[in-house]
C-alpha cells in the first residue's frame, strides 16, 4: 500500500478538528494554545503534502518553514502573556479572568 495525498489530507483533517475542539471547549489557556498548535501543524501537513504531490517545487516546504517560525514566535509571546496573567491573577482559566476589561 501506497502512501498518497489522501492519506496525508486525513491526518491533516484530524489533526486540525481535534485543534479546534480544544479551542472551542478548553478553559484552560495553555491548552487553548496546545490547540493553536495543533492547528498550524495541521496547515503545515497540508503544505507539505501539496507541494509534494502538486509538483509545486519547494514553495510548500518554505511556507510550513514560515508556519513553523510564526507558530514558536507566538508560543513565546503567549507564554509570556499566559505566565503575566498567572501571576496577575493566581489563575488561568480564560473564563474565570474578566478583570481585564477594567
Amino acid at each position: 500500500m501506497e502512501v498518497g495525498l489522501n492519506h496525508f489530507l486525513v491526518v491533516s483533517t484530524i489533526l486540525f478538528g481535534l485543534g479546534l475542539y480544544g479551542v472551542i471547549t478548553r478553559k484552560n489557556a495553555i491548552m487553548v494554545l496546545m490547540s493553536i498548535e495543533l492547528i498550524l501543524n495541521a496547515a503545515n501537513i497540508n503544505f507539505v503534502a501539496f507541494s509534494s504531490f502538486g509538483n509545486f517545487g519547494i514553495n510548500g516546504q518554505l511556507y510550513a518553514l514560515f508556519v513553523i517560525i510564526l507558530a514558536a514566535a507566538e508560543a513565546a509571546i503567549a507564554l509570556a502573556i499566559v505566565l503575566n496573567i498567572y501571576k496577575t491573577f493566581s489563575n488561568v482559566n480564560i473564563d474565570e479572568i474578566n478583570n481585564l476589561k477594567d
